[in-house]
């Protein structure tokens, strides 16, 4: 398939720049694969589409501060420029060495120094394709506490403005709880307690498992042939009693594309049971969803790996036709903006 073939045009300014006062206000385009059509709906009427056997499965992974502003140290001199490190995660057990992209990536060489402030300064010990490095921090004390002390909420690129104090709750879901993601798994991000309550009196269960979103979920698609792309491993989890959860619904309906990479991966490795490891599953059209029922996704990028899944499981002419209609309709499209609800 040719990666062409998974583009879209949108303008610029329906791009969401903030999060809605109210989390649950958000737009839902809601899209019936069988019948092939689609509605508008709001976020807030989710709960009318769930009867007693589905199970909403949400990632809780939580984000850390993962992007670091410093200064390079060249030949014991500090440099005047600033350059950025963007973590992805921890390759030693202590969290000291860790595999980031760096900016401006030409001047970031194996061997220099970043000094981030006096107390936490990184060591290049490598480099790898697409920018990618490894480091290793020399610091005085735990290597988080120095991350939510000086590190960024990572809002991504197209996000164009500076990172603000409500970024810090809003980039994060309610029911975020174990620390790991350099992303939001952005459909979660909709959430309030009242709606998930909403959810459970509709009579569906929930699920949380837990994919820590990184490289392999925004890495962009190199190839031209979209088989030939390879996903980075990202690490997951699922408890013994979430997977109980998971292997008693009738229907499963994730949220967020992390979500629908767990389930098919657990299911295609012998079943939902208490499972912890990496998976680097990629999902493009033609792959025999046997787990996920339903999805609840944001809009995503053009030629994106995330698009690419949904297209997968929504049909490609389907989901492309649904984003056209959701650009004529004005929504607001990636992390901080609406959704789709595709059953």
């Amino acid at each position: 398939m040719d990666l062409a073939g998974f583009d879209y045009q949108l303008p610029p300014e329906l791009i969401a720049q903030t999060p809605l006062p109210d989390r649950a206000a958000s737009r839902m385009l809601v899209l019936y694969r069988q019948e092939r059509r689609w509605e508008d709906r709001h976020f807030r009427e989710l709960p009318k589409f769930l009867v007693p056997g589905d199970c909403l499965v949400l990632n809780d992974s939580k984000v850390f501060p993962a992007r670091l502003f410093g200064r390079r140290i060249v030949r014991g001199k500090l440099m005047r420029g600033r350059v950025q490190v963007f973590l992805l995660k921890p390759v030693s057990s202590d969290a000291v060495d860790w595999t980031c992209l760096v900016h401006p990536g030409r001047k970031m060489r194996t061997g220099e120094i970043v000094r981030f402030d006096d107390h936490l300064q990184a060591e290049i010990l490598a480099r790898a394709e697409y920018g990618q490095r490894t480091i290793r921090f020399h610091g005085q004390g735990d290597i988080y506490e120095d991350l939510e002390r000086i590190g960024q909420v990572p809002l991504p690129p197209y996000i164009r403005r500076a990172v603000e104090a409500a970024d810090s709750e809003r980039y994060q879901t309610v029911f975020a709880r174990v620390r790991g993601s350099v992303a939001a798994p952005t459909a979660g991000l909709h959430f309030t307690p009242e709606v998930l309550d909403a959810c459970r009196a509709s009579g569906a269960d929930i699920a949380h498992i837990t994919l820590h979103v990184g490289l392999g979920t925004f890495q962009p698609i190199h190839e031209k042939q979209v088989e030939q792309h390879r996903l980075h491993a990202e690490t997951f989890q699922v408890t013994a009693e979430n997977a109980a959860r998971l292997a008693a619904a009738r229907r499963r309906i994730a949220v967020g594309t992390t979500s629908v990479r767990v389930l098919e991966h657990a299911l295609s490795s012998g079943g939902f049971e208490a499972a912890a490891g990496e998976t680097s599953l990629f999902i493009y059209p033609g792959f025999p969803f046997r787990a996920t029922g339903g999805m609840l996704t944001n809009f995503h990028l053009p030629r994106s790996s995330l698009l690419v899944l949904v297209c997968a499981f929504a049909g490609r002419d389907l989901a492309l036709e649904a984003y056209r209609h959701a650009v004529q309709s004005g929504y607001r499209f990636y992390s901080y903006g609406d959704c789709m609800l595709i059953l």
